[in-house]
């Protein structure tokens, strides 16, 4: 209980993304970060209003597959 309400804690507190930003900057400033291969977590970007809702999924299938129990 008492990591996880110091996780908590240190998550409040910003810490996490102090800790991010301070690592980001250490790597960029020795040239060790290839920025033509970052991409944007969509879990770290907040979407505005929620965001456009996706089409549903269609099956390539051409029917279900049978049940496997009896």
């Amino acid at each position: 209980m008492t990591c996880w309400r110091r996780l908590r804690d240190w998550h409040e507190a910003g810490v996490w993304d102090a800790l991010h930003q301070a690592l980001l900057v250490e790597l960029h400033t020795a040239r060790q970060v290839d920025w033509s291969r970052t991409v944007i977590d969509s879990s770290h970007v907040r979407a505005l209003k929620g965001g456009p809702k996706p089409a549903g999924v269609r099956s390539t299938v051409g029917g279900r597959a049978p049940s496997t129990t009896s």
